[in-house]
């Protein structure tokens, strides 16, 4: 078995939760819930997550499985799937069309291959080992991905996601500091982010009260990209929940200003 058979199963993994998400986006009959964190959750995160749980009980019996709605899986190996059904929840229930499956694989707990699919937005980013970075456009074409070579402050964008967030970790401060030293600053949000960072078209990406799943497929595509992401504070770990990402010429004067 290869990184390039993961990421096949990666892609079809994405193809299931397409097909299941898509259709509840903006359905009249859409069941919404409140989980015990106030996050919401709707009747296509629980579907999804179950259809996606049951294709790698078929094809990957033996490796471990991270799910957003349903826990965890054990395996018998060093190989963990790592999945958040939809990502961008409050957008999916809003009728926002900025929402995505991610779908990651950690081996030895590094995430090495993952796929972001937003059917809504008809895109899709996918990395791996010997692969690279890559990403599907609107109209079906794919392309290799890179982030930017922006090296300065002064012509560098910032996408920092959400503000409360950042005054109740008590860093708004230091978010308001750093964004006057900067070119532009955004908050595109959620996975979506991450995937311009990726494509260089944001320089800078940090944000807080983030899970293992929220970040795990996001790691793949940076990295590939050539980017950089940990966390907000140092190295990346399980319990991460502050992360920074960059193009990775930025990540000290980032990590300096925030961290």
């Amino acid at each position: 078995m290869t990184f390039a058979d993961d990421l096949a199963l990666a892609h079809e993994l994405a193809d299931i939760a397409d097909a299941i998400a898509l259709p509840r986006f903006m359905a009249q009959d859409l069941q919404v819930e409140t989980k015990p964190d106030d996050s919401p959750v709707t009747d296509a995160d629980r579907a999804t997550e179950r259809a996606i749980k049951a294709k790698l009980a078929e094809a990957r019996p033996n490796d471990a499985l991270i799910g957003e709605e349903y826990g965890n899986t054990s395996g018998s190996g060093n190989r963990t799937w790592i999945i958040d059904p939809i990502d961008g929840t409050a957008n999916f229930m809003r009728g926002v069309p900025v929402w995505a499956s991610l779908i990651a694989l950690a081996v030895d707990g590094k995430p090495v291959v993952s796929v972001v699919s937003a059917p809504a937005m008809g895109r899709r980013w996918w990395a791996a080992p010997e692969v690279g970075a890559h990403t599907r456009e609107i109209d079906g074409s794919s392309r290799a991905i890179r982030v930017s070579n922006i090296a300065d402050a002064a012509h560098a964008s910032i996408s920092y996601n959400n503000l409360r967030l950042w005054d109740q970790s008590g860093k708004l401060p230091q978010l308001v500091e750093f964004t006057r030293t900067l070119w532009r600053t955004r908050a595109y949000g959620d996975f979506w982010s991450y995937m311009l960072l990726a494509e260089g078209s944001v320089d800078i990406v940090a944000e807080h009260d983030l899970k293992i799943y929220d970040i795990a497929a996001l790691v793949p595509i940076v990295e590939q990209a050539g980017g950089k992401l940990t966390a907000l504070d140092g190295p990346l770990a399980a319990e991460t929940s502050s992360v920074l990402a960059s193009n990775g010429k930025l990540h000290s004067l980032a990590t300096a200003a925030l961290g």
